[in-house]
C-alpha cells in the first residue's frame, strides 16, 4: 500500500497493526543499574567480578530467576534463591529511584500512538513488581492495552514467546507488529517472531544494534507515525 507522507495513518490506523514495547532499557535508561547492581551482588556472594560483556550477552533481557539460578544455584536452596533475587532488586531500586525518569520523548510518543488508535503492549522479562516500580514513578500505565510480565511464558527471549503472547492479547498479527528492544537478546526475540524491530541506543552502540533492528533510535523524541508506517514499504 502506498503511504502518503501526510497521512500515515493510511498504513497504520485501523488495519490491525500494534506496537509492543519492552521495559528496562526502553522505556526507561535503567539498564547501567541494573549492571551495577548485579556486580554489587555478585561481590556480596564472594563471585568473580562481573564484566559488562557478559552482563549484556547473557543477563540483560533475561528473567532475574533464571539468572540467579545460572549463577547462584549451587549456592543455596530455592528460598535462598528468591532472597538472592530480593536482594539484587533492592540494590537496584535504592539506586536507580532518584533517577527514574522516562526515556526523552516516549509520553508525547505514546500520546501520538494512542490518538492514532494503535494497540500496544508492554512485554517484560522483569516481574510485576518491577512494572509497578516504574508506572507508580512514570505515570504511563494507562496506554498500555495489555503488560506482559516474564512469569506468564515459559522461555525467556530470545525466544519469540513473550511477544507472540502480546501480540495475541492485541488481537494482531505478529507481521503487523513492532518490538522496541533495547537487548540483544529482545531484538533477536522480535526478529524470531517475524515482527518490525526498532533498537534504542540505551544498552548497545548503534553498530550493535544496526545489526539486527529495521531501524535504530537514541530515544523518542525525533520518532513519528510516519517513520513506522515507512517500516512497511520496505
Amino acid at each position: 500500500m502506498a503511504l502518503s507522507k501526510n497521512s500515515p495513518s493510511t498504513i497504520l490506523e485501523g488495519h490491525g497493526f500494534a506496537v509492543i514495547f519492552d521495559m528496562d532499557g526502553t522505556l526507561v535508561d535503567n539498564t547501567p543499574f541494573h549492571f551495577k547492581a548485579w556486580q554489587e551482588l555478585f561481590k556480596l556472594h564472594n563471585m568473580p567480578e562481573l564484566s559488562k560483556q557478559t552482563y549484556q550477552s547473557e543477563i540483560s533481557g533475561v528473567p532475574i530467576l533464571i539468572t540467579v539460578k545460572k549463577y547462584f544455584g549451587d549456592m543455596y536452596d530455592d528460598t535462598g534463591l528468591d532472597a538472592i533475587v530480593n536482594e539484587k532488586q533492592e540494590l537496584y531500586r535504592q539506586a536507580f529511584q532518584p533517577y527514574l525518569r522516562p526515556i526523552n520523548g516516549l509520553e508525547n510518543f505514546l500520546i501520538e500512538l494512542k490518538d492514532a488508535g494503535i494497540k500496544m503492549a508492554l512485554a517484560t522479562s522483569s516481574d510485576i513488581h518491577d512494572v509497578d516500580f516504574i508506572f507508580n514513578t512514570v505515570p504511563i500505565r494507562q496506554y498500555f492495552d495489555a503488560i506482559i510480565i516474564g512469569s506468564m511464558v515459559s522461555q525467556p527471549k530470545p525466544s519469540p514467546q513473550i511477544f507472540f503472547k502480546a501480540a495475541d492479547q492485541l488481537n494482531a498479527r505478529p507481521e503487523k507488529c513492532i518490538v522496541f528492544e533495547d537487548s540483544t537478546s529482545g531484538l533477536k526475540a522480535g526478529n524470531n517472531a517475524g515482527m518490525k524491530v526498532i533498537g534504542i541506543t540505551t544498552s548497545h552502540p548503534a553498530t550493535v544494534i544496526s545489526q539486527v533492528a529495521s531501524l535504530v533510535i537514541n530515544d523518542y523524541a525525533d520518532l513519528s507515525l510516519h517513520k513506522l508506517a515507512a517500516l512497511f514499504e520496505q
